[in-house]
């Protein structure tokens, strides 16, 4: 019998010893979970209450957070606090933290073993999010579509003293025959951008402001006055309206307003505040941004951000119940419980930190003393053996 119960401490030694080295040799992987073996007394119930040796019980995975180091790489990520990725492997949901991410052939955003990250869709507002459904993550490759300029708010001041221009007859070529300019950008329909200028002129009864696209002049002068505090008058909403312009490259003409109620007519300087036109150019991709909330943005060129998507993160009543299902990735279990769908920062789920990978958890000084400690089991239940063997053969040379 004690040979039985020396060997099964020498198998609970080298399954420790296992279980030890395989946490050092993981001690630098991304995400890695470090495990413990644990043992119980093996009792047959006899009357001497002697047990029968060691069995192994239970491989338990520790979940505990990581350090989270920087690696500046858009589509690395580390949860910081509770939570997994959830991973699309060919239809099957799995759970992993490990955030190194990369992009398919399609643009999918997908880890090495090539499951997918998922995410909330956008709603067609972009502000909101549809946490009722999950979808795999997917960059656009598209270009974000131009705007045509339909409107510009102008904020800029008058001078109270401007006399009227000597040349009554507007020509946008003689200074003479106005009294300030500016200018800004516009874009028609098809993201070609055009010069759009301004000339104001001060006449007997208040102000008039002529238009230009392109040098070409659109419609008439639009007159416009000031109250006596230096604030616009009329038009009562400060709008004034140009006819249709059409670019003659195919596009849809142009149809500009100029919205002058934060002007003012105050001092003696012509001050050009702000020039806000809306519309804006075709914009390429540029960079994804992904918040500490999971909404992942696809930034472009134009300037616009376009949401593709919030992660989704998933945590577990029992996560020490998961089981491993692919090298970076655990499937859930009765023992796990069912996953608890959630989002990052929101409940008793953590932020997600872009450009940061989740490091090993293991302590290798702790594992480096567990494996000296296996090592002694190892060697006194072997030495166990041989004085079992030794006692043995004194019992055979008995005469």
């Amino acid at each position: 019998m004690s040979f039985q119960v020396a060997l099964s401490g020498l198998n609970a030694a080298s399954t420790d010893l296992q279980v030890t080295s395989n946490n050092i040799a993981n001690a630098n992987t991304t995400g890695f979970k470090s495990s413990r073996a644990e043992f119980s007394d093996v009792f047959s119930g006899d009357s001497a209450g002697i047990g029968n040796g060691v069995r192994l019980t239970d491989v338990r995975q520790e979940f505990t957070q990581g350090n989270v180091e920087i690696t500046s790489r858009e589509l690395d990520m580390a949860i910081s606090g509770n939570g997994f990725f959830i991973v699309n492997d060919g239809g099957s949901l799995l759970y992993s933290r490990v955030g190194a991410f990369g992009l398919n052939a399609d643009g999918y955003v997908e880890n090495a073993q090539n499951e997918r990250l998922q995410v909330y869709p956008a709603q067609a507002d972009g502000a909101s999010f549809n946490t009722g459904s999950l979808s795999d993550l997917r960059i656009t490759t598209d270009t974000n579509p131009p705007l045509p300029s339909t409107s510009i708010d102008m904020n800029i001041n008058l001078p109270a003293d401007a006399q009227v221009p000597v040349v009554a007859t507007f020509n946008p070529a003689d200074p003479e025959t106005y009294n300030h300019s500016t200018s800004t950008v516009l874009f028609d329909s098809l993201g070609v951008a055009h010069t759009g200028t301004y000339y104001f002129a001060k006449t007997a009864t208040g102000w008039e402001v002529n238009q230009t696209v392109d040098g070409n002049v659109v419609g008439t002068a639009q007159a416009f006055d000031f109250a006596s505090d230096g604030t616009i008058a009329t038009p009562a909403n400060g709008v004034v309206n140009y006819p249709a312009y059409d670019p003659g490259n195919g596009s849809d003409p142009l149809t500009l307003d100029l919205d002058l109620s934060a002007t003012t007519q105050f001092g003696s300087n012509f001050v050009v505040n702000s020039m806000n036109p809306d519309g804006r150019a075709a914009g390429r991709l540029r960079n994804i941004g992904i918040e500490q909330n999971g909404v992942v943005f696809a930034r472009f060129s134009n300037g616009q951000s376009l949401a593709l998507g919030k992660i989704a993160l998933a945590n577990f009543s029992n996560p020490e119940g998961l089981v491993k299902s692919s090298d970076t990735s655990f499937q859930e279990t009765f023992a796990s419980g069912v996953p608890q769908r959630g989002e990052a920062t929101l409940s008793n789920f953590g932020l997600i930190q872009s450009g940061s990978l989740e490091s090993s958890n293991v302590d290798l000084t702790e594992q480096l003393v567990k494996m000296i400690t296996a090592q002694r089991l190892f060697q006194a239940n072997a030495q166990v053996i041989s004085t079992m063997d030794t006692v043995t053969q004194t019992i055979i040379n008995i005469r």
